[in-house]
């Protein structure tokens, strides 16, 4: 099993960059390059922060020193928002066109017509099933399931019988299918042989905390108020449903998986409600998609295959897609300070209010 380790992984094929500020508002481009070739970029949505907070930043901050211009956008979570963004794209002419879709459907849908205007596209963190995509930049998204399946386990202990429910993300989200199926490789002959319970496994659709929440509470109902463990595919649904467990007085006592080391799924698994999460380093995924769209850009082809030296199959359309898969790392609360070493998470924010008193206890320093 992988776990987070002192010192910062390095991904290979990480630019070595330093941190600009992050660019307002849509529409945001690079100075540097003007009159070369554009990489246009077309972000999913604000529900998760790292899209701006992170992806946006480390993106630009890429092209910037490449001398690329970059043209970067937010979808607002809208299909046709996303897909009028990528028709203007396709129609100034970009070089590369960088997507991370809402829906297989609609990023399918826009990859055919960049594909009839020659532009090559690079899905990034999600994977347009049954698409064009000439390549992929993700985690390993089977292993992310898998680690919090393992750290779940290694939370809940013996209890045979153990009456698990899973809360999962978004049905058009692959990733989400993918963290499932990663599950599902550890939990699912625990279910077969009765040593667990799998009382139900519930899509979530988009997502949406609010949404799982409600959920979550029927699902309990139906279930006579009982459960012992509760797979939630990211922080944000981990959080909606340790709220629940608040109100019945569960929380700390139930076992609750996470993803994305936010900052308050890593204040949840400080106080012992959430008893784990997985780091997946955006700065990594940001700079390898950066290089590989920079190389295509430029024509360099050849450059950008040895790059994406991983293959993911898109079982829609029967083919492989040259990809780059990058590692992810276990979290639970003795590995919150090592991330914090690594510069991962602001110790300030992170530490600040009810959860100082657990911050000293593990040496973070504020």
């Amino acid at each position: 099993m992988r776990r987070l380790r002192g010192a910062a992984s390095c991904a290979a094929l990480v630019l070595l960059v330093t941190s600009c500020g992050a660019r307002g508002g849509d529409d945001a481009q690079a100075t540097a390059g003007a009159g070369g070739p554009v990489v246009g970029v077309i972000l999913p949505d604000r529900a998760s922060a790292r899209w701006e907070e992170q992806d946006r930043r480390l993106l630009s901050a890429a092209f910037d020193i490449a001398g690329v211009e970059s043209v970067i956008e937010n979808a607002e979570g809208d299909e046709a928002r996303f897909a009028g963004i990528a028709d203007a794209m396709i129609a100034r002419g970009v070089k590369v066109l960088m997507t991370t879709p809402l829906s297989t459907e609609g990023g399918a849908t826009v990859e055919r017509k960049a594909e009839q205007a020659g532009i090559p596209v690079i899905n990034y963190d999600r994977i347009s099933l049954g698409g064009m995509a000439d390549y992929y930049v993700s985690f390993d998204n089977l292993n992310v399931g898998e680690l919090q399946a393992e750290g779940l386990l290694e939370c809940l202990g013996t209890k045979p019988g153990a009456q698990v429910v899973e809360i999962q993300g978004a049905p058009t989200d692959n990733n989400a299918t993918l963290f499932a199926d990663g599950q599902r490789r550890k939990l699912g002959p625990l279910y077969d042989s009765g040593a667990l319970r799998l009382v139900k496994s519930q899509p979530v659709d988009k997502g949406d905390p609010a949404v799982a929440k409600g959920l979550f509470e029927q699902i309990l109902d139906g279930n006579a108020g009982r459960v012992d463990a509760v797979v939630a595919a990211d922080d944000g649904l981990a959080g909606a449903v340790i709220e629940v467990l608040k109100a019945r007085g569960l929380a700390g006592r139930v076992p609750v998986t996470g993803q994305n080391a936010t900052v308050p799924g890593l204040r949840a698994v400080l106080r012992g409600e959430q008893c784990m999460t997985v780091h997946k380093p955006v700065r990594d995924e940001a700079q390898a998609a950066a290089r590989l769209a920079i190389a295509v850009a430029r024509g360099d082809l050849s450059g950008a295959d040895d790059l994406a030296t991983g293959n993911t199959r898109d079982l829609v359309a029967r083919r492989d897609v040259k990809s780059v898969l990058l590692g992810a790392e276990m979290v639970t609360r003795g590995d919150v300070r090592a991330l914090v070493a690594q510069g991962a998470v602001d110790p300030a924010e992170l530490c600040a209010g009810d959860v100082a008193a657990d911050c000293d206890e593990l040496g973070i320093v504020n």
